[in-house]
């Protein structure tokens, strides 16, 4: 990753009697860097609860099926895909957690775990069929120039003759902005290897959370004028990073996916910072704020109370993510 320089100032808590002052003094970010260029497509690790338990063995075992595939890249195909529910349907008729279309599940379906059936609906068969895919058309496409992860992508998408054809990723623009929104999807649920660059509209939107302070909580809240501008937790985040060209996802759990993860002990003033009652599973988070520094975070949170500053550490917390413009642009609009 390429990377200019990036300042920040933190803030500053100063605690007493039932109450505290927050000085808070962000720095402009000035940071230029590709996301996704170079990402080794190895058995690089996943991010802490990205993959719900349940499936993440199986993700982590047949994402590294292959040279090409990467347990991120599978995981964001899945989450593009279904967002990790293993009943749904499309109106293509694409079935299951891998939205296999019967007549392609009939031909490169397989028995992943085993019991003598293949089961469209069964992730256990269903993730890795969709790996065993992948690997079949990175095999296809293994001689044509350009990135193999990229042009597997693509066969994925466009098919692997047209990935041949045009010697890489074929300009098509829905081929093209798939490749970009996997790779971009998958750093979210890949583990960072080394330390991660703030964004420069982080200060802006905690520039947006600190005018709302005091403002009453609001279920459903999305601080219209009809809601008496207030918010409730994922909308107050929604908004904030709204307010600095960047569109988020109405609901905390998606939220998650907009960016890599930093650590607890990386965390900067502007990070989402997130709280689930499945320490395992990001689909079980529940509530959301934004980091400000010195422990605390602004949030809306619950009815009956006002969007204030809070501290962050408690038995829920689950982790954090550092707001990106291209991972948000990368999250499917339903999952």
């Amino acid at each position: 990753m390429t990377v200019r320089k990036a300042w920040i100032v933190g803030g500053a808590v100063v605690a007493g009697g039932l109450g505290f002052v927050m000085v808070l003094v962000v720095g402009v970010y000035l940071v230029a860097g590709n996301l996704v260029g170079g990402m080794a497509a190895g058995g690089r690790a996943l991010a802490k609860g990205a993959v719900p338990a349940a499936y993440q063995q199986l993700v982590q075992k047949w994402g590294n099926l292959c040279p090409a595939l990467s347990p991120a890249l599978l995981a964001a195909q899945l989450y593009q895909e279904s967002g990790w529910n293993p009943t749904v349907v499309s109106p293509a008729d694409a079935r299951g957690i891998a939205q296999f279309i019967p007549s392609t599940w009939a031909t490169h379906g397989i028995d992943g775990n085993g019991d003598g059936k293949r089961d469209i609906w069964d992730p256990n068969d269903a993730i890795p069929s969709a790996a065993s895919y992948d690997c079949e058309l990175a095999k296809y496409v293994k001689d044509v120039p350009g990135d193999v992860s990229d042009n597997m992508l693509a066969a994925y998408n466009a098919g692997a003759y047209r990935v041949i054809q045009a010697g890489g990723v074929p300009g098509i623009s829905e081929t093209q902005n798939y490749v970009r929104r996997i790779r971009s999807l998958a750093e979210s649920f890949a583990a960072p290897p080394s330390r991660l660059d703030p964004t420069r509209q982080a200060a802006g939107a905690i520039d947006f959370a600190q005018k709302k302070l005091g403002t009453p909580y609001l279920w459903g809240g999305e601080g219209t004028a009809a809601q008496g501008g207030r918010f409730d937790c994922s909308g107050l985040t929604q908004a904030a990073y709204a307010s600095v060209g960047i569109t988020l996802p109405r609901v905390a759990n998606d939220q998650y996916n907009a960016g890599p993860h930093p650590s607890r002990s990386q965390l900067l003033p502007g990070d989402l910072v997130f709280f689930s009652n499945d320490l395992g599973d990001s689909r079980a988070i529940h509530h959301v704020g934004i980091y400000v520094g010195g422990g605390y975070m602004i949030d809306a949170p619950r009815t009956g109370a006002v969007i204030r500053f809070d501290p962050i550490d408690s038995a829920d917390y689950f982790g954090a993510t550092r707001v990106t413009e291209d991972g948000a642009k990368a999250l499917p609009t339903s999952v």
